[in-house]
């Protein structure tokens, strides 16, 4: 991953996503359509919404570099054959003992 592709692929387009995410919530908001963001039937819907939007604004979910080479670097050896995995049977791990 080169500078450019780190900063227009990654860093870029995470901030447009968090600015449409907030302009959506802020819609919600001015609207009135905040009656999905309870989560629990005790939660205040209003209030969610709330706390939703001022959390998008602060929010930044653009990754170091670094890390995003690495975990590029993980995929490419798994795929590769270069580091070794193995399969789980995860319909055994979901059932409940009797």
């Amino acid at each position: 991953m080169n500078w450019f592709e780190y900063w227009i692929g990654h860093c870029w387009m995470t901030g447009w996503q968090s600015i449409k995410h907030s302009f959506q919530n802020w819609g919600d908001l001015m609207t009135g359509n905040w009656k999905d963001y309870a989560l629990m039937f005790y939660d205040d819907p209003y209030k969610s919404c709330y706390d939703c939007f001022w959390s998008y604004l602060g929010e930044d979910d653009t990754l170091p570099k670094e890390f995003l080479e690495h975990l590029q670097q993980m995929v490419d050896d798994i795929e590769s054959g270069k580091v070794k995995t193995y399969p789980m049977d995860l319909e055994k791990l979901c059932v409940e003992e009797e």
